[in-house]
């Protein structure tokens, strides 16, 4: 069948080191929902979740459902949210620790024919070892028909403050440092943090789409430009934290100063990425999917909340001087 519209995440970063769980319930709930099989995908839910007596969620790019009759819905309305008549899932990388489980996946949505490839993570709260209490899915805007770019932060913080990189460990640990360094990123610092052969990419916007692993000079173009706004303009503050001891896959809130929203129109988001460790401890593979420089292109009159209410959410006045750190001793 021909591939209409192709992604990189799975020419990127197959790899025969990656351990994949078949039988992990996002992997399978995800499988469920591009067969059709709507009570299957219902059925690793239940009613509540195991504590605090709230529903089950599962919260998309393109809305929010919560309780099992919304996830239903969500659910036959699966492949038609993506003009497509079937689809199929190709596991690429799956990261499991600390009661949740990743899986990064090509689906193969089958659209008139022809295959649209769409590149997602597909997060999962584990309630049991076969169970969810909560999903969460993570695509460029550009790849859902008629979505503008904008996702509402799923988290609310307990402050509005930067991650603490000390949460964080080695070569990951040692970029988000270099990330949030004052009076912006620390580009050389950042570098040396990664390997000459680190894999940069695989969620990028549909028009963006580069099947070849970028130079590690391209790479470096990347972060020159993330100095120009980071963190002067805007921060990512840890919401949860995947860490396998291989790949730390890190959900985060946007953090939003006055400048940020003034000078460049940012408003607080949800975002997640990706850092993969090789044999060396050095970043070995980024993946970050986010909005990032779409901001401007929004279109409010999409959008769950009004654009008043949006700038004001995560927004700050500015980022603390103490914001970055010297390296581990």
């Amino acid at each position: 069948m021909k591939i209409r519209q192709e992604c990189s995440l799975a020419r990127l970063h197959t790899n025969p080191k990656h351990v994949i769980l078949a039988n992990s319930p996002e992997l399978k709930f995800i499988n469920a929902l591009c067969s059709g099989l709507v009570d299957e995908a219902v059925g690793y839910f239940r009613e509540k979740k195991l504590f605090g007596d709230v529903p089950p969620v599962v919260d998309v790019p393109y809305g929010r459902f919560e309780g099992l009759s919304e996830i239903r819905k969500f659910a036959e309305g699966w492949l038609d949210t993506f003009h497509a008549q079937s689809a199929t899932v190709q596991p690429v990388v799956q990261t499991r620790a600390n009661g949740r489980s990743v899986s990064e996946v090509v689906i193969n949505f089958v659209v008139d024919g022809e295959i649209n490839q769409v590149p997602m993570f597909v997060v999962g709260d584990l309630r049991t070892p076969d169970t969810l209490d909560e999903v969460r899915m993570y695509c460029h805007f550009t790849y859902v028909p008629g979505l503008t770019a904008y996702r509402k932060p799923m988290f609310t913080p307990a402050h509005l403050e930067m991650g603490d990189p000390g949460l964080l460990t080695g070569s990951v640990r040692e970029y988000y440092e270099a990330l949030h360094h004052v009076p912006g990123v620390d580009v050389d610092r950042i570098m040396k943090a990664m390997s000459k052969d680190c894999i940069f990419g695989g969620y990028e916007p549909i028009k963006d789409v580069v099947l070849e692993k970028p130079s590690y000079e391209e790479i470096r173009v990347k972060y020159e430009h993330m100095r120009t706004y980071i963190p002067s303009c805007v921060g990512m503050r840890f919401e949860t934290i995947i860490d396998d001891g291989v790949t730390c896959v890190i959900e985060w809130v946007h953090i939003v100063s006055e400048k940020g929203q003034r000078e460049l129109g940012r408003v607080a988001m949800s975002g997640i990425a990706a850092y993969e460790r090789g044999d060396d401890g050095l970043l070995c593979a980024i993946r970050i999917c986010d909005y990032a420089n779409y901001e401007r292109t929004i279109d409010w009159t999409k959008t769950p909340v009004s654009k008043e209410e949006a700038m004001q959410t995560n927004l700050v006045k500015e980022f603390p001087a103490g914001v970055g750190r010297k390296p581990q001793s």
